[in-house]
């Protein structure tokens, strides 16, 4: 008994799909396959794009508290330093004094 049925030049016998594939058909299945590709491709691109904005985030907001911390530890040394408290610290602890007048000598070259 003879199978009736179109056979297609790949060989494919009776399988069910095995017809001539039309042109619009090739194409129609290339543009379905370019767009789950591109869709795909833009739902990962979002997903990096939100993941790097969350990195972004974070490191602004270290950056924001690393200046502040700067902010005060340029204080904190403005405090340590400054000429009052160096002269009052060598007059306590190293008794040291500023010279009279008559204790400077002007020496020229």
């Amino acid at each position: 008994m003879a199978v009736q049925g179109r056979r297609s030049g790949l060989g494919l016998g009776n399988w069910p799909f095995a017809r001539r594939l039309d042109p619009r058909s090739a194409l129609l299945g290339v543009v379905i396959v370019a767009l789950l590709i591109t869709a795909l491709a833009i739902i990962s691109t979002s997903h990096l794009t939100r993941v790097q904005y969350a990195r972004l985030q974070k490191l602004e907001n270290q950056r924001d508290s690393l200046q502040t911390e700067w902010g005060r530890l340029l204080l904190e040394e403005s405090t340590w330093s400054s000429p009052a408290r160096i002269e009052s610290l060598a007059s306590k602890r190293l008794n040291m004094r500023v010279p009279s007048v008559d204790e400077v000598k002007v020496i020229h070259p």
